[in-house]
């Protein structure tokens, strides 16, 4: 979103940072202005004048991403909480907390992953033709993914000890690559079994086998 403002002061410097504090941009260097008029002092104090600007400033993508997914819970008429807050490695993180939330979780997330697609892109979006900073969003609604993540981590273990006593490989069901990497995780830890992903992109899962097979 690109915020505009028009401001006056003593001189242009001034304007300046009057112009930063009122965009909310985080320095000078951030913001893009252009001088409409020079000041000028007059003489003896008589017809001086202020020096005037207009300036923009490109808020943070993050900002996008909350207002897309506060204007898409408003019009599903789902009463929820939403709040904003800094992940790992800068990430964003956006949350969202209400008992008719649930409904945009889907079958193992495929619609809260499909929301957190949106909100990225959202947030990544060109403005004026211009490419911001690259921001990362992720998105949680009753705080389902660390609840998933347990459950996958539980499943690995299950079907690892199953491999172990068994000897026999399993596969498991098609995961996106973020419930992948959660299962591959977790079985690093195991002594005696190796993970492996086959299938194609859309439908790749998850092998566990026992050490030294193909």
């Amino acid at each position: 979103m690109k915020k505009e403002v028009t401001v006056s002061a003593r001189s242009v410097e001034e304007a300046v940072a009057k112009a930063v504090a009122e965009l909310g941009a985080p320095s000078a260097d951030k913001i893009e202005y252009t001088v409409l008029e020079d000041a000028k002092k007059g003489f003896l104090g008589i017809g001086a004048t202020d020096a005037k600007i207009t300036a923009s400033y490109v808020v943070g993508g993050e900002q996008e991403a909350l207002a897309f997914i506060e204007k898409l819970i408003a019009d599903m008429n789902i009463e929820a909480e939403i709040t904003m807050t800094d992940g790992d490695n800068g990430e964003k993180k956006i949350t969202i907390n209400g008992q008719s939330a649930a409904i945009l979780i889907g079958h193992h997330g495929e619609t809260l992953d499909s929301l957190q697609y949106l909100a990225n892109l959202a947030a990544n979006k060109r403005i004026d033709g211009k490419k911001g900073e690259y921001v990362k969003i992720s998105v949680d609604v009753e705080g389902y993914r660390a609840k998933r993540e347990e459950t996958l981590r539980a499943l690995a273990r299950k079907m690892a000890s199953r491999v172990i006593k068994y000897k026999k490989s399993v596969m498991l069901e098609p995961m996106n690559p973020y419930e992948r990497r959660i299962i591959h995780s977790e079985i690093q830890g195991i002594e005696g079994v190796s993970t492996n992903s086959i299938g194609s992109e859309n439908n790749r899962k998850v092998v566990i086998f026992l050490d030294g097979e193909n």
